[in-house]
């Protein structure tokens, strides 16, 4: 049986298109590797993080931390008043696979991701790339994170998406899993290489151009 045709491509943004990451920052807080890396491990924890993308104020979130960690007051409320310094900038070359994409007049561009809503509106501007998109969805809006299948519904509902043609894409393996047993035709992005080679198979950036007529 054939599948359908893919009609619609859904992209993470941190780790796929803009290359995010709080090392860029605490790099130039520290001056040993392995104190930054057991500072972010134990004390600015991925999970804490986490519930800045799920809609916590970071007045709040910063509160909480220091009352926990007050002899990092300087550090943690580093990670909210210098946050723009953790952006290492774009990922040209899955901005180059995006450029080709958006040329297919049969597809829909949209991106998903886990991101604080405060601190989203500081990094929307800093990437132009981010107007190609039909729409985004940001986690810290909704109150809700990957890879809660919720978010995802609420992707596919606000755009109309049928996630048997549409491709998913995201370098966090647990989103991928939850957006594959939606039905989404789901990519784990490894590189832009390997992103280009799985497009190609399931017939993008190889389909032809519909010709434009005479007026």
């Amino acid at each position: 049986m054939t599948s359908p045709p893919i009609a619609a491509a859904v992209f993470d943004l941190g780790g796929v298109l803009i290359d995010w990451d709080p090392r860029h920052l605490y790099r130039t807080l520290f001056d040993d590797e392995s104190e930054m890396e057991a500072f972010l491990a134990t004390v600015t924890t991925p999970e804490w993080n986490l519930a800045q993308d799920a809609g916590r104020s970071w007045a709040e979130a910063i509160d909480e931390l220091v009352a926990r960690h007050p002899e990092q007051r300087e550090r943690i409320e580093a990670y909210w008043l210098r946050w723009p310094e953790t952006l290492g900038g774009t990922i040209e070359t899955t901005v180059a696979v995006l450029d080709e994409l958006r040329l297919d007049p049969g597809l829909r561009l949209f991106a998903l991701s886990n991101w604080s809503a405060e601190t989203f509106s500081i990094a929307r501007p800093r990437f132009p790339f981010l107007d190609w998109f039909d729409g985004i969805v940001i986690s810290g809006e909704e109150g809700i994170v990957k890879p809660d299948p919720r978010i995802f519904t609420v992707v596919a509902e606000r755009f109309g998406l049928e996630p048997s043609t549409t491709v998913f894409v995201d370098d966090q393996p647990r989103n991928v899993d939850a957006a594959a047993a939606l039905g989404f035709r789901a990519i784990r992005f490894v590189d832009a290489d390997d992103l280009r080679a799985r497009l190609a198979g399931l017939g993008l950036l190889s389909r032809p151009e519909v010709p434009v007529g005479d007026d």
